[in-house]
This record gives C-alpha cells, sequence and structure tokens, in this order.
C-alpha cells in the first residue's frame, strides 16, 4: 500500500505544536537512528489536532510513527507476529509489554500508540524498534 506524502512542517510549525517536547521527539528520531541507518521521515495526513504525522522510514520500511500533539509527542508502532513474540521475551516494560498483548492483531501486525512523557521513554522506543528490525533466526 503506497503512502500518501505531504509537504513537511516547517521547523517552526513543528516547535509551535510540540514546545518544550521538541526536544523529545528530536531525541527520538537521533535514538532510531543509533540501531538502524539511514532513516527517512516521511509525513501523511493525519486526522489528528496537527493534521499530518511522520513516518520514520528505512528503505522504504517504516519503523515508527511520530504524531505531534500539543505540547507532547505521541509513537505510534506496529509489530509482526515475530516481533510481537520476541517482545514477550524482552526487557520491555510491563505497561508496553500490556498494551502490545491488549493489541488486536492485523494482518500486518499489532498496533500501539503512546504519548512520550520523557526522556525516559525514549529508550523503550529504541528497544521497539530495535525488536521490529531483528533478523529472524534460523
Amino acid at each position: 500500500m503506497a503512502v500518501t506524502t505531504i509537504k513537511a512542517p516547517t521547523n517552526s510549525e513543528l516547535a509551535d505544536i510540540l514546545g518544550p517536547a521538541l526536544a523529545l521527539w528530536t531525541d527520538i528520531i537521533r535514538a532510531v537512528e543509533a540501531k538502524i541507518a539511514p532513516l527517512e521521515l516521511a509525513w501523511k495526513p493525519s486526522k489528528m489536532e496537527f493534521g499530518r504525522m511522520g513516518l520514520l522510514q528505512h528503505k522504504k520500511r517504516t519503523l515508527l510513527y511520530l504524531i505531534p500533539q500539543k505540547r507532547k509527542v505521541l509513537v505510534a508502532i506496529v509489530l509482526g507476529a515475530r516481533a510481537y513474540r520476541l517482545s514477550g521475551a524482552s526487557v520491555l516494560p510491563p505497561a508496553i509489554k500490556k498494551l502490545l498483548a491488549e493489541a488486536k492483531p492485523y494482518a500486518e501486525g499489532r498496533g500501539i500508540r503512546f504519548p512520550v512523557s520523557s526522556a525516559r521513554d525514549i529508550p523503550v522506543i529504541a528497544k521497539l524498534v530495535e525488536i521490529k528490525v531483528a533478523p529472524a533466526q534460523p
């Protein structure tokens, strides 16, 4: 399924909506890029307040959705069946494991969405991406 891309917001527009959460936004991108690079930030329409969401992509594969909201960042990720199984055996916090367990399974996987409330959440996001891109074991 093709992603409809739209014009990226300006740095000023992002700063206006995110406020102090702009630092979290930047740190999330850096943390994911430390796990897998190169990354591309594509934009698509959203029905949320800002009207767009960012897709962090590696070689056209969407790894993470970043949704700007008033003074906060919402993160969404979809884990396929294999990644979901890996997440259960990982060091992810129980709250994230619970979100994944309660997420309805779809053909593309289980999707969760949660607000990033502090820099302490960033390693969790990086771990989720790491699990998502982990190579299949023979």
